[in-house]
């Protein structure tokens, strides 16, 4: 039997809408928060050891690939503090207009870089 129906949406036709991808977003970076919380406790763990577990704790924290994962941990956390303060007030119904949740989205966006290039070079 053919059957010429189109198929159910999925996300690849959907249009990208802000307030969505910013929910998503939200959503991934309190996983990898949580993730990245454990790695921490974990890398402090191993300077806690002693003396002589310093050398693992230094080659770590000289290591440009943790560098660069630490970078993102502290985006995500400013991006989820900005956007969860915008949730927030979303709980009390303000800040609900089309136009002013577009504008609190780019305001987090901003915020976010900011906050994190000023713990990065001060």
């Amino acid at each position: 039997m053919i059957d010429n129906r189109p198929l159910s949406p999925h996300l690849t036709i959907h249009k990208k809408v802000l307030t969505a991808v910013f929910s998503i977003l939200h959503r991934i970076t309190g996983i990898g928060l949580s993730i990245g919380a454990v790695l921490i406790v974990i890398w402090l763990s191993i300077l806690a050891l002693g003396p002589n577990y310093f050398f693992i704790f230094e080659s770590i924290a000289t290591n440009l690939i943790f560098k660069f994962i630490l970078f993102l941990w502290t985006l995500g956390v400013f991006y989820h503090l900005f956007n969860g303060i915008r949730y927030l007030f979303w709980t009390y119904s303000v800040g609900m207009g089309l136009k002013t949740v577009y504008i609190s989205g780019y305001i987090v966006l901003i915020l976010t870089i900011l906050a994190t290039l000023y713990v990065w070079i001060i």
